[in-house]
C-alpha cells in the first residue's frame, strides 16, 4: 500500500507538471482551460512574455498574458531586465528583436539608458546603424560600445579560422616548378604530366612538377568585398566588415571593401576597425550595382589574381545589361567573382530570381552563405577552384 501511495503521490506531481507546462504554452486567458495558477518565478516569466506577446487590454486576475510595454522607457528597461534574468541570451535576443519589429520600439534606442539595458547581437547592431543619423550625441558612445562589444565576439569566434583557411589556400595557389620534395603538389603533379604515362610500367614520369608556393609577402592576392547597404543587409553588413578587418590583417592580402545604395562609397581606409566600417555605412535607399561594380573595375589592376565578392539581394535599380556586361568582362579578364545572397545565418533573404540566373548563367552562381561557410568560400575562390554552393 505504501508503493501505491509512493506512486500515487509520483502520478499527482506527474499531472501537476504537465498542467503548468500547457499553462506556460497556452499564456492564461478564458479559454486555456487547465484551471492551473502560476506563481512565484513562473508568474514573472509569464508576465514577461505576456508584455511581448499577450493579446492586449491588461492582465487579469488569474494572470492571462496581454501586451503591456507601451512605450514607456522605464517600462521597458524594467522588462529587458526581466527578460535576461528569467532566459538564456539566445531567447533574450530573439524577444527583443520581436519588441522592436512588433512595438515599435526602435525609437526607445535612441536613449542611453536603454543601450545600457539589451542584449547585444548582429540584429541590434543592424538596427542601431539604420538609426545612426538620426540618433542623438548623448547616445553615440553608447551606441559604438554596444556594437564593438558585437564586433569583438565575432572576431574572437570567426577570424582564427578564417586566417588559417586562407593562408592555406594562398600557400596552395602559389604553384612553384622546382619545387623540394615535400613542397610537392601531387595532384596537380600527376594531373600535369598524364600525358607521360608509361603503361607497361603502370606509372607516370613527373617531367614537370608543380608544388606548393609559401604565401610570402610578395604573393598577393586582392579581394574587393562590394556591399549592397539596403536596409534588408543589415546583417550581412556587419559579418562583411568583420570579415573584411581580417582579411586586411592579412599581408599576403589586399583587401577593398565598398558600400553602395545609389551611391558608391569606398571605406578601405577604416578597415583596421569595423565598427568605424559599420558606422561609415547608411542602411536604406536605392541601390545601384552597376555603378558599384563599375567602381571596383576601376580598382582591379591584377585581375588573374582578383576575387570580386558582391553581396546583395540583386535588386537592381541600375542598368540591369551593364551590369551583367561588367560581369562578363571582369571573369573574361580573369577575375574570380562570387555573388552572395547574404552573409548571415538566415538563409536566402527575398532575391531577384532573374538577376540570380543571369550571373549563374555567366559563371557566378549567386547564393547566400553563413559565417562558417565564408572562409571555404574564400579559399575555394582564391585558388579559382569550384565554389562550395550549399
Amino acid at each position: 500500500m505504501a508503493g501505491a501511495g509512493a506512486g500515487g503521490s509520483v502520478g499527482v506531481r506527474d499531472e501537476a507538471e504537465r498542467l503548468r507546462r500547457w499553462r506556460m504554452v497556452l499564456g492564461g486567458g478564458e479559454g486555456e482551460g487547465t484551471g492551473y495558477a502560476l506563481s512565484g518565478r513562473d508568474a514573472q516569466m509569464d508576465a514577461a512574455l505576456g508584455a511581448l506577446y499577450g493579446g492586449g487590454g491588461g492582465a487579469s486576475r488569474k494572470g492571462a498574458r496581454a501586451a503591456g510595454l507601451g512605450a514607456s522607457a522605464p517600462s521597458v528597461a524594467r522588462w529587458l531586465g526581466d527578460i535576461r534574468t528569467y532566459f538564456p541570451s539566445s531567447v533574450v535576443q530573439v524577444m527583443q528583436r520581436d519588441a522592436i519589429e512588433r512595438l515599435g520600439l526602435a525609437a526607445l534606442l535612441l536613449e542611453p539608458e536603454m543601450l545600457e539595458a539589451v542584449e547585444p547581437d548582429v540584429h541590434l547592431v543592424g538596427t542601431l546603424l539604420s538609426l545612426n543619423k538620426a540618433m542623438p550625441e548623448t547616445t553615440k558612445e553608447t551606441a559604438r560600445a554596444v556594437v564593438r562589444k558585437v564586433v569583438e565576439q565575432l572576431e574572437q569566434k570567426l577570424a582564427a579560422r578564417t586566417r588559417a583557411t586562407l593562408t592555406g589556400a594562398l600557400d596552395r595557389s602559389a604553384r612553384i616548378s622546382r619545387p623540394r620534395h615535400h613542397d610537392i603538389d601531387w595532384n596537380r603533379t600527376i594531373r600535369a604530366n598524364l600525358k607521360n604515362y608509361l603503361p607497361e610500367y603502370r606509372t607516370v614520369v613527373p617531367e614537370r612538377l608543380i608544388g606548393y608556393g609559401r604565401a610570402a609577402q610578395s604573393v598577393k592576392k586582392e579581394v574587393i568585398l562590394c556591399i549592397d547597404q539596403s536596409g534588408s543587409m543589415a546583417a550581412s553588413i556587419v559579418y562583411a566588415s568583420v570579415f573584411g578587418a581580417v582579411l586586411a590583417s592579412m599581408r599576403s592580402i589586399a583587401t577593398r571593401l565598398v558600400v553602395f545604395d545609389t551611391a558608391v562609397v569606398d571605406l578601405t581606409d577604416q578597415l583596421d576597425d569595423p565598427v568605424d566600417v559599420l558606422f561609415g555605412t547608411q542602411l536604406g535607399g536605392g541601390t545601384d550595382i552597376n555603378r558599384a561594380l563599375a567602381y571596383c573595375q576601376s580598382k582591379i589592376t591584377r585581375p588573374a589574381d582578383t576575387v570580386v565578392v558582391l553581396i546583395s539581394d540583386l535588386y537592381e535599380g541600375g542598368i540591369r545589361n551593364e551590369m551583367l556586361k561588367r560581369v562578363a568582362a571582369m571573369k573574361a579578364a580573369g577575375v574570380e567573382f562570387v555573388t552572395l545572397l547574404a552573409l548571415s545565418d538566415e538563409g536566402a533573404p527575398a532575391y531577384d530570381r532573374e538577376h540570380a540566373a543571369a550571373l549563374a548563367a555567366l559563371g557566378a552562381p549567386a547564393f547566400a552563405c553563413t559565417p562558417d561557410l565564408f572562409p571555404e568560400v574564400m579559399a575555394a575562390a582564391l585558388e579559382k577552384r569550384p565554389l562550395p554552393v550549399p
